[in-house]
């Protein structure tokens, strides 16, 4: 299984850093910049889930054409098995290309998430990690930055993946649980 998404627009600008606190105590500020770069990128990401390695491929717009290269890059990436893929209900996922794709490729097929229900694609929350690897705290001056910034990122993010599981984990058990102690 593998959840399909994409991320964007992602512009050249200023993003903040993360949320967090400084070592003297205060909150940590970024300064205001609305200034925008020319040109905006798509980040286009796919999610294995059994071993949480993770692929993407930036792309200048979200459309059929690159939509069907992650396609192509996520069936070199898997090369044996079925390939299931979770994704969310776009009318370029289902283009007649796309269709055409598919049924050229029978071991791939897609799985479309209702309608209201992104949390049910686990590359969503993936995306939240690789926006504070990647962009938080950056200062990007043209796409071809943003590029290497997710490059770079994917492969850290790979280096230290583990696989997903939904939901959260289970609390551990209370050991004293309906134990009384009485003092004399």
């Amino acid at each position: 299984m593998i959840c399909v998404e994409e991320l964007g627009p992602v512009s050249p600008r200023s993003y903040p850093p993360v949320p967090g606190w400084s070592l003297s105590g205060h909150r940590i500020k970024a300064p205001l910049n609305y200034a925008r770069g020319s040109g905006k990128l798509w980040v286009y990401g796919a999610l294995r889930v059994r071993d949480g390695k993770a692929l993407t491929l930036p792309d200048p717009s979200r459309n059929t054409a690159g939509y069907l290269r992650l396609l192509r890059a996520v069936e070199k990436d898997n090369p044996r098995g079925e390939i299931y893929l979770v994704t969310d209900n776009l009318a370029s996922h289902k283009s007649p290309p796309i269709r055409k794709w598919l049924s050229e490729h029978p071991r791939v097929q897609q799985v479309f998430i209702p309608k209201g229900a992104a949390w049910l694609n686990l590359q969503e929350a993936w995306w939240r990690m690789f926006r504070r690897e990647a962009l938080a705290g950056q200062d990007f001056v043209n796409t071809e930055e943003i590029e290497l910034a997710a490059r770079v990122a994917t492969k850290q993010l790979n280096h230290r993946a583990r696989p997903w599981i939904w939901g959260r984990t289970p609390r551990p058990p209370r050991h004293r649980r309906r134990s009384f102690v009485y003092h004399l």
